[in-house]
């Protein structure tokens, strides 16, 4: 199954929540699936993709914590902090199951997330500091990557682009399928997305994507499901730099 969603459309549903986290409040919109992941695995949407945008306040700090999925987050807009890490646009992370990270630090102008999973269940954090985390642990690959920050092109070197461009966000190869490649392509160019592993994100973060004759902004978003076939990404007149973010294969 594809599921795909316009961003602009998504980030109108922008609203002001209470953070689980800090108990602050700070900003939120749905991408796939509602916002509160603590469903079971008898919920109809428990093995749908499941994403969301967060905004955080200024010097407002999210405490170490763990999902039992896998995830991607894309840091967006302003600056901060991951663990002793800096974070600024565009750091893509990847974080396996069960592995904890944090605290994440938003600066004086906040920090800009997207979170972007392959299943809701089992999607809600576990904080360090709450009694029973350990309990919750399972063993895993414990990986935490983050990537140096991406450089997005200029509106017309984008868009008069003659050559299709991936460049590899992690230095290394993993033999489970996981992978984050950046992809820029000039207006109206063409080519096939990856497929299998674990699922696939496609995530617009320049220009456009054209999709079943419709255009999807930047922000927007297709999750393909584990073993779904390759798709045909085409950039709009504007050209497009999308994120390709691969899922590993689950060995259990």
């Amino acid at each position: 199954m594809i599921y795909s969603i316009n961003g602009s459309e998504a980030l109108r549903g922008m609203q002001m929540v209470t953070s689980r986290g800090t108990g602050l409040a700070h900003w939120s919109a749905e991408f796939f699936g509602p916002r509160d992941t603590t469903m079971d695995a008898s919920h109809p949407a428990a093995m749908l993709p499941h994403a969301l945008v967060t905004e955080m306040a200024p010097n407002e700090t999210i405490l170490p914590h763990f999902h039992g999925v896998a995830q991607f987050q894309v840091f967006s807009g302003g600056s901060g902090s991951m663990g002793r890490n800096e974070v600024r646009p565009l750091t893509v992370q990847f974080k396996d199951h069960h592995t904890a990270y944090g605290p994440v630090v938003a600066g004086p102008q906040g920090l800009t997330f997207f979170a972007m999973r392959m299943q809701a269940y089992n999607s809600a954090p576990v904080y360090l500091n709450k009694p029973g985390y350990r309990e919750q642990m399972k063993p895993g690959p414990r990986r935490n990557l983050l990537s140096a920050p991406v450089v997005l092109s200029t509106p017309p070197v984008l868009q008069h682009r003659q050559e299709a461009a991936r460049e590899a966000l992690y230095a290394e190869e993993y033999a489970d399928g996981l992978s984050a490649q950046l992809w820029r392509l000039g207006s109206g160019m063409a080519t096939t997305s990856p497929h299998g592993a674990g699922g696939l994100y496609l995530f617009v973060v320049n220009g456009s994507l054209e999709r079943a004759g419709g255009i999807l902004p930047q922000w927007s978003m297709l999750a393909l499901g584990t073993g779904e076939s390759a798709i045909e990404i085409k950039a709009g007149a504007t050209g497009l730099e999308v994120l390709v973010l691969q899922f590993p294969r689950e060995s259990d």
